[in-house]
């Protein structure tokens, strides 16, 4: 398996140590011409790098594999022997696609070789392609598994003939089986202890490139260690890649990028009870309205409340106009209160739930209670609109007992669940009602108010009916539970 070197025009090579590029190839002539950045043109003959020496691929143009890029070059003795025979596998089903036979070779064939569909003389390398796809996935999934050939695809096998190309058959390798690098010698302690200071002091000041940053390491280390080791600082270069290695690239705007280094931001909350996080937001209803007083089509607004742990809207409303504090408070009572039922809804839709009679709750309640969990929520996750804001419904959570966990500003992995849960609602019911506008104006209807034909309260109580008995009883197994 030994790799390949890329004779292409533009190709770099590197001939005792020198870079050379490929001005031009003759294959006719079995001659190559090179030129160095100084503009000497050097003719040689193919045989004479082959077999030289000190003849490689450049790594600066990507002509070894990601996982021996700027080093040295990957080999077969990196690879245990079982990923070795993987790797012949591979090579074997991407030689058949290319050229029909598994060894790559028409004039020594294998018994039954070419097979349908893979024969070169009625195929093209497309149809191939798609039919070696085709027999990988018709493989038991274990096996497949097993044999790291799950989830190979169209572009995967495109994908390995460009770097067996470029390197033979470790091409076929997963750069993931190779080994990892070995990091950047150059940077001592001193040098490390100097990158973290400045990166610290760089979050609480104003926004500055990377070659400032670069200064301040330097003055760093002439203040703390003094001048005789700034010759042991790495260039520019390296302490970028370091950089980015280990702080990202550093894109984001300042203010946000304070608020991701603090130490909470990195914490993940486990829950594992309901109630103990509730996420709320709102939006606009995207089906068009008929209000009770002159029937005309408005827009409403739709608050939601979202258990974290069951996936569950405990509770929603609809105000015709922008939602205030009151508004919310009210769905924040919702969440704490049992769900009556409605004179429409059968017995398939009242309190299921194990554990807990559905006459002790009717009893409790002082009226038959819907499937749908209530609780006094630990803590509630919202945005920095204003009604969230306000003074009178942080009042309201304090008397409840519930904490205020506000998202952090453009995070909206904060509270993805919620944001995710409308998508949810628009797919599975919100499209099919009429009146219907759609994502945004670009792909609103050519009348939606025309369509319009609930009312306000005809599309709350629809929307109950629809959390109860199909979103709340509906499988959910990405998550840790199922509520019915």
């Amino acid at each position: 398996m030994t790799s390949t070197v890329d004779l292409g025009a533009g190709a770099v090579l590197v001939l005792n140590g020198e870079e050379w590029t490929v001005e031009r190839t003759e294959p006719q002539l079995g001659r190559v011409v090179l030129v160095n950045t100084g503009g000497e043109r050097l003719p040689v003959t193919i045989r004479f790098l082959m077999h030289h020496p000190d003849c490689r691929q450049s790594t600066r143009l990507g002509g070894s594999v990601a996982a021996g890029r700027g080093r040295q070059d990957p080999t077969t003795d990196d690879l245990t022997p079982q990923q070795q025979a993987l790797v012949g596998l591979r090579l074997a089903h991407l030689l058949e696609v290319e050229t029909g036979f598994r060894g790559g070779d028409p004039l020594r064939p294998e018994p039954g070789e070419p097979r349908a569909g893979f024969d070169p003389a009625s195929t093209t390398v497309t149809q191939r392609r798609h039919a070696k796809v085709a027999e990988l996935a018709a493989l038991d999934p274990d096996q497949a598994r097993l044999l790291g050939l799950d989830k190979v695809g169209y572009r995967t096998l495109i994908r390995w003939e460009n770097r067996r190309r470029q390197v033979g058959a470790l091409g076929c390798a997963d750069d993931r089986w190779l080994r990892p690098r070995s990091g950047h010698p150059s940077v001592n302690e001193m040098v490390r202890e100097a990158v973290f200071t400045v990166q610290a002091e760089s979050l609480h000041r104003s926004r500055m490139s990377l070659r400032t940053r670069e200064r301040l390491i330097h003055q760093y280390i002439r203040e703390q260690h003094g001048p005789d080791m700034v010759d042991q600082i790495p260039s520019y270069q390296t302490l970028r890649r370091v950089w980015h290695e280990w702080f990202g690239s550093g894109g984001g705007r300042q203010r946000y990028v304070r608020s991701a280094a603090k130490p909470t931001s990195g914490q993940h909350v486990v829950i594992h009870r309901p109630g103990q996080v509730v996420a709320m937001d709102t939006t606009i209803l995207p089906v068009k309205v008929r209000e009770t007083v002159f029937g005309d089509p408005v827009s409403v607004h739709l608050t939601l409340a979202l258990d974290i742990h069951t996936r569950s809207l405990v509770a929603f409303r609809l105000t015709l106009v922008s939602d205030s504090s009151v508004d919310v408070a009210m769905v924040l009572r919702d969440i704490m209160m049992p769900l009556p039922m409605r004179p429409d809804w059968g017995e398939e839709l009242e309190w299921p739930y194990p554990g807990l009679p559905a006459n002790v709750v009717a009893e409790f309640a002082g009226h038959r209670v819907a499937g749908l969990p209530f609780f006094a929520p630990e803590t509630v996750t919202t945005d920095h609109g204003s009604v969230y804001r306000n003074h009178h419904l942080v009042e309201v959570e304090r008397v409840i007992g519930a904490n205020i966990l506000p998202a952090r500003v453009l995070r909206p992995t904060d509270k993805h669940a919620v944001e995710r849960v409308f998508g949810s609602i628009r797919s599975l019911l919100f499209e099919v009602l009429p009146g219907y506008c759609g994502v945004d104006v670009y792909d609103r209807g050519a009348d939606p108010e025309a369509d319009a034909t609930l009312t306000i309260d005809a599309m709350e109580h629809l929307i109950a009916t629809w959390i109860v008995s199909v979103f709340t009883d509906r499988r959910c197994p990405d998550y840790a539970s199922d509520l019915r």
